[in-house]
């Protein structure tokens, strides 16, 4: 799976967002694209805005079982996720950069080569200082 452009895959995104005693599920059916570099798999896709604009996002798989969720775009998030571990991270918007923090609580990754497919499962709380402003699932299926 060694690809510079990468490998075409679909992809079902799930995400269910609680904030202040509210729940929103989302569910979108994208293309992706699969690259591999080294012992990481990258998942590339564009997420589309309700305004229509779109967000190009990277899911790093890494060897050491660690998986980082990157937004582009004018509003710019890098999310690490470690098992059970406390990570520190910043949003930059166009108003300055904000700083978070996440607690992944649930992490976990199933990969399959023939053919190239893969299901991620995060669930993590979102801090900002010491407040917990959210609760987030993340559900990913992608197939080659």
């Amino acid at each position: 799976m060694e690809l510079k452009n990468g490998l075409p895959v679909s992809i079902k995104l799930a995400t269910k967002v609680t904030q202040q005693q509210t729940t929103e599920d989302f569910y979108f059916e994208l293309a992706g694209q699969l690259v591999t570099i080294g012992d990481t798999l990258y998942i590339r896709y564009q997420e589309v805005q309700e305004d229509g604009q779109k967000i190009p996002v990277t899911i790093k798989i890494m060897p050491d079982g660690a998986v980082q969720l990157t937004r582009s775009g004018d509003m710019r998030m890098r999310l690490k996720f470690i098992y059970r571990e406390m990570v520190n991270t910043s949003y930059n918007t166009p108003y300055g950069t904000m700083l978070f923090s996440t607690y992944t609580k649930n992490l976990r990754v199933s990969l399959k080569d023939r053919p190239a497919s893969g299901k991620i499962m995060i669930e993590y709380d979102l801090y900002m200082a010491d407040e917990q402003i959210g609760n987030y699932q993340i559900n990913l299926d992608f197939t080659a």
